[in-house]
């Protein structure tokens, strides 16, 4: 009977090691769950190297929009203010909405400069504290208090705060479901849509082991992390499907579409209600 009872100990504990990443959640529900029906056009991306990896998030972001939207291209700007290792306290948010500066011109096709006129800089902002800052015993305090902070400011200037909840190192996979729930809890308490990148990244690994999202550091992500992370993004802050947009950022149409699927799923589970 031991030896039987063993066998159904060991099985289920290989189960739950199967279903842990989809299962992994905050145990908290999201308030804000669409920018709808005023979808953002336009973001500032303010964050760390996660962002920037890849020849950076924005700019895969604003390739899909435009991918998917071919008729108002001229709508869509995303762009990052980005520091390495930077936590949520490190960015003067203030600064980065000042006049005359970031977004105040740009080039045409033929490299002419255009000075912008814009009624409003950003849409939205979206933030993200270091990679394991929110659920530090030395820092969670700080993003907490910045998170609030921060928000203010983003509302003061016109835009809307959002929050970009990070994934678990690769060889750290309880962080996915401690930054789910810090993330959710900070967008809650600040009235803030979160985009749950960290749980697609655990949907994408539970789904498709083999496919790395990581760069050799297990911190940073590969092409395919930032690809899948876009993929969320995008279908956070448009509240449309990636899946059958045509801008894969070079990778193979089968793992494009893989990743396309997870992030729409994510994104669907998380704002369920």
């Amino acid at each position: 009977m031991s030896r039987i009872l063993g066998v159904i100990a060991v099985t289920l504990a290989a189960m739950a090691a199967v279903a842990g990443p989809i299962a992994a959640q905050a145990q908290t529900l999201p308030r804000i769950t669409s920018f709808g029906p005023d979808f953002p056009k336009t973001g500032i991306f303010i964050g760390n190297s996660f962002f920037y990896y890849n020849n950076g998030l924005p700019g895969h972001l604003s390739l899909m929009e435009k991918a998917a939207d071919p008729d108002n291209v001229q709508a869509y700007r995303n762009t990052m203010v980005t520091i390495g290792g930077s936590g949520f306290d490190w960015h003067d948010i203030e600064s980065y909405f000042r006049p005359n500066a970031i977004g105040s011109y740009s080039f045409d096709p033929n490299n002419n400069v255009v000075f912008n006129k814009l009624d409003r800089l950003f849409d939205v902002a979206v933030m993200m504290d270091c990679s394991q800052c929110p659920i530090h015993p030395t820092l969670k305090t700080v993003f907490t208090d910045y998170a609030k902070k921060n928000s203010t400011i983003v509302r003061a200037k016109g835009a809307k705060p959002a929050f970009f909840m990070s994934w678990a190192y690769a060889d750290k996979p309880e962080m996915t479901a401690q930054l789910a729930e810090a993330y959710t809890i900070a967008g809650n308490e600040n009235n803030a849509l979160v985009i749950p990148a960290g749980l697609a990244f655990a949907r994408s690994i539970s789904k498709q082991p083999e496919l790395n999202l990581y760069a050799p550091d297990k911190r940073h992500p590969s092409l395919a992390g930032t690809y899948l992370a876009t993929c969320v993004v995008f279908a956070s802050l448009t509240g449309r499907s990636p899946v059958g947009n045509p801008y894969t950022a070079g990778i193979d149409a089968p793992t494009a579409k893989f990743l396309q699927t997870v992030a729409w799923e994510t994104v669907q589970s998380y704002y369920a209600k």
